[in-house]
């Protein structure tokens, strides 16, 4: 999987759902209108201060900004979760198991 494609991509999906114009969403995240086209055409990679400004400014994680997908289906989510779940401790993994079989019974 191509992360910084994804990234660029979740970005451009980011601004559109939330109903921005680029110049709106460069205001908002302190990005210069050029490099936030840039990064919507996949020809600049944004750093980690960027993601980080991105993601304080609409108030999501990093691991949000890389699972936003209009169109993920049962199988794309469960990789997904799959892939976040991969490097968590058994300790973590117990703990997030009771917590998803409280909210199934919900």
């Amino acid at each position: 999987m191509d992360y910084q494609k994804l990234i660029n991509s979740n970005i451009k999906k980011l601004r559109q759902t939330n109903n921005l114009t680029q110049e709106e969403f460069a205001e908002k995240t302190g990005l210069s209108l050029q490099g936030l086209s840039n990064i919507e055409r996949n020809r600049y990679q944004p750093n980690a201060k960027t993601v980080d400004n991105i993601c304080k400014a609409f108030k999501i994680t990093p691991v949000e900004l890389l699972m936003i997908n209009e169109n993920n289906d049962n199988e794309e989510i469960i990789k997904n979760i799959s892939l976040l779940l991969k490097h968590c401790t058994k300790t973590k993994l117990k703990k997030i198991y009771n917590i998803i079989s409280i909210l199934l019974k919900l």
